[in-house]
């Protein structure tokens, strides 16, 4: 078969040596490993492991596992998920082996390999996974979404005043999907929470139309950087060419979720097409809410592989003396500032 879509998990390559003359030498010898992270994926090197990806063709998913440990942020498993799902929805077929890493137990655990067709060397016994992670959960109704927010919330470990705003993050990446990305398999979500660091990692993945789709439709952009960087805009909505949105889609929701990032010193991730965009991580003190996402410590990635939806990934740090209520005053006001800014502009925004 020709142009598989061929999609690995991680390369069986020896993180003690130089990674990139590895790399090469290791993809030399072995046709179709597509994904790639040396020891590991975080949203820190997150761009490794999405490079020499193939998505011509999603009719086969060819799986590649580290020989010694895997270690995926959600981001990483809700893609990987969500790319399963579209070939078995296709009717695809799947390769590769499911290699029993000691890490293996984890991702069996959170699902993963009920959407990868493989067999899998081990069982398990399920343990309850409440305060600890939410295990990947296919959305593809407002239902299915308030489920998903209710296993959310004991995983924050956090009172209201910084609970609500994560919840309406989740909330908001999640409701996008349903509306607005025409995605066949609807949206995958997982999260972890990390008790020594008291972080929340957060992934949403879709197979729709992308970030490129979603703004062309209303909005003049001419490549993936361009769409990605209004889209980070608050009041530019996808829904309409108007400035600020409309009162039940204001243009702030992706807006909202990099800023709950950059205040709480943690990074963000939008991957659409083949760009992506990374707010780094703050290096201490108060974050800046900035409303053009250019202007905050990010890094563009681009002449990635073509990823037809998008994937968001986010680091939340979840420690009770983060001020979330002053946060949302600061989005509020930063939001409000950019549209006069851009174009006078009085209709109400609904931020909840």
């Amino acid at each position: 078969m020709t142009n598989p879509w061929r999609l690995g998990l991680l390369a069986a390559i020896d993180p003690i040596a130089d990674p990139r003359a590895k790399v090469a030498d290791w993809l030399a010898g072995h046709d179709g490993v597509k994904f790639y992270t040396p020891n590991g994926t975080t949203l820190q090197n997150f761009t490794g492991f999405l490079k020499g990806n193939d998505t011509q063709d999603p009719t086969t998913f060819e799986l590649s596992m580290h020989d010694r440990w895997v270690h995926l942020h959600p981001a990483a498993i809700a893609l990987t998920a969500c790319a399963a799902a579209l070939v078995n929805s296709k009717g695809g077929t799947f390769t590769g082996e499911v290699i029993g890493v000691p890490s293996l137990n984890y991702l069996i655990r959170t699902g993963l390999f009920k959407y990868i067709n493989l067999p899998v060397p081990v069982e398990i016994q399920e343990h309850e996974e409440a305060g600890r992670f939410i295990p990947i959960t296919q959305i593809r109704n407002n239902e299915a979404l308030k489920d998903a927010i209710a296993n959310l919330v004991p995983l924050l470990h956090a009172p209201p005043e910084v609970a609500d705003p994560i919840k309406y993050v989740f909330s908001e990446m999640v409701r996008n999907v349903l509306e607005h990305s025409s995605s066949p398999v609807g949206a995958f979500v997982t999260a972890q929470y990390y008790q020594e660091s008291k972080r929340i990692a957060i992934g949403i993945a879709d197979a729709g139309i992308g970030v490129f789709g979603h703004m062309s439709r209303h909005h003049t952009v001419k490549t993936d950087v361009e769409a990605i960087t209004l889209a980070l805009q608050p009041g530019i909505s996808g829904t309409t060419p108007r400035i600020g949105g409309t009162s039940f889609n204001a243009g702030a929701g992706l807006f909202f979720t990099k800023s709950i990032a950059a205040f709480s010193q943690n990074m963000f991730l939008l991957y659409s097409g083949s760009a992506a965009y990374r707010l780094m991580r703050g290096k201490g003190g108060q974050a800046s809410l900035n409303p053009n996402p250019l202007n905050d410590h990010h890094k563009f990635a681009t002449g990635l592989p073509h990823w037809p939806g998008t994937l968001v990934g986010i680091d939340i740090n979840v420690q009770q003396g983060a001020a979330f209520a002053d946060l949302l005053d600061q989005i509020r006001h930063a939001y409000r500032l950019d549209v006069k800014n851009r174009r006078d502009y009085t209709a109400k925004i609904r931020f909840s």
